[in-house]
């Protein structure tokens, strides 16, 4: 789990709901398939079978592991371009390097963010380390892509980099929850990712047999994603599972519960909530460009193609080849 703990009742409380708040109802709860992502590592696809309509400002989601790499295992991608969104890369557990054509780079580990805006163009490579493929190990994380509007497609590429130790914390009510606020802002709480598009990203650990209940901006969409562990979510308690994604209805507040009895690898329940202002323009995205029209996807493979985006610096971080054995 991420490097971030602490014990609940030091931090500061949710606000409690008013008399006039009202729940998020669930609208539709869908399972993410299993698939590979660039060089073979498993992911699960958060936002499979949900419309793009629910889910703006988000576009993509990928739950990497959890998994227990064997050495020699560990899988990362190659050199790749992005443009017109940011991608977001959460590690709950383990460690990726990242580098890209823009000089921002570094090791992601244990509770740490890479907020990248890829904006007008960008090359980059996510890779584990040398270390991590020979040894094998636990790893786990989000990558996220989040959309951006038109006058801000062609933003000037930024890296930003978030430590376990630089989110906001807050407890439950009862204590029983630890929420991390990665960015957007909860119960006066803030979190330091800057974002172009405002969202919330909050990343909750349920004690088994307890209950969260956020505030949540009711102008933003609301996903609930279980990342680990088995509850229901939303005032008539679907049941919800590792792997799942909730999406909710209008309201003021989320209701999240963990079963009393949780798997034996995770003994918490494990969720991320996600919302965001939705941007309401049209989306035409080809692999790894997300743009508003089919002309202006082309014009991005033309300008990658060109070498607009950056190179790739003389120094470059390549994927770790494991030692014959």
């Amino acid at each position: 789990m991420p490097a971030v703990s602490a014990h609940p009742i030091r931090l500061p409380r949710l606000a409690e709901p008013s008399v006039t708040d009202t729940d998020r109802a669930v609208r539709s709860i869908t399972t993410g398939p299993h698939g590979y992502e660039g060089e073979g590592f498993p992911v699960v696809r958060a936002f499979a079978g949900v419309s793009a309509a629910n889910l703006d400002p988000f576009i993509h989601m990928d739950q990497m592991g959890e998994i227990e790499y064997q050495p020699g295992e560990p899988r990362g991608t190659h050199w790749h371009p992005h443009r017109g969104f940011e991608t977001v890369t959460y590690i709950i557990d383990g460690r990726f390097a990242h580098q890209d054509s823009h000089g921002g780079g570094g090791l992601i580990t244990d509770g740490a963010t890479q907020w990248m805006t890829a904006g007008a163009g960008i090359l980059h490579i996510e890779t584990p380390p040398a270390e991590l493929v020979e040894s094998g190990g636990v790893f786990h994380g989000i990558q996220l892509w989040v959309n951006l509007p038109r006058k801000n497609k062609f933003a000037a590429p930024k890296y930003q980099a978030i430590e376990g130790g630089d989110v906001a914390l807050l407890a439950s009510l009862d204590g029983g929850a630890l929420v991390r606020v990665i960015a957007g802002d909860l119960s006066g709480q803030r979190g330091p990712g800057g974002t172009h598009t405002p969202i919330t990203l909050v990343h909750a650990t349920i004690e088994p047999g307890a209950r969260l209940n956020l505030p949540w901006n009711q102008t933003f969409n609301a996903l609930v994603y279980v990342l680990s562990g088995r509850g229901s979510v939303g005032p008539q308690a679907h049941p919800i599972r590792q792997g799942q994604l909730a999406v909710l209805g209008p309201g003021d507040r989320i209701t999240v519960a963990a079963d009393t009895t949780q798997e034996s690898i995770r003994k918490t329940l494990e969720v991320l909530f996600l919302g965001g202002t939705p941007i309401r323009e049209p989306v035409f995205q080809h692999g790894p460009f997300v743009m508003n029209t089919r002309d202006e996807v082309i014009q991005a493979i033309e300008d990658f193609t060109a070498g607009r985006f950056g190179v790739i610096p003389p120094d470059a971080l390549m994927p770790h080849t494991p030692r014959a054995r």
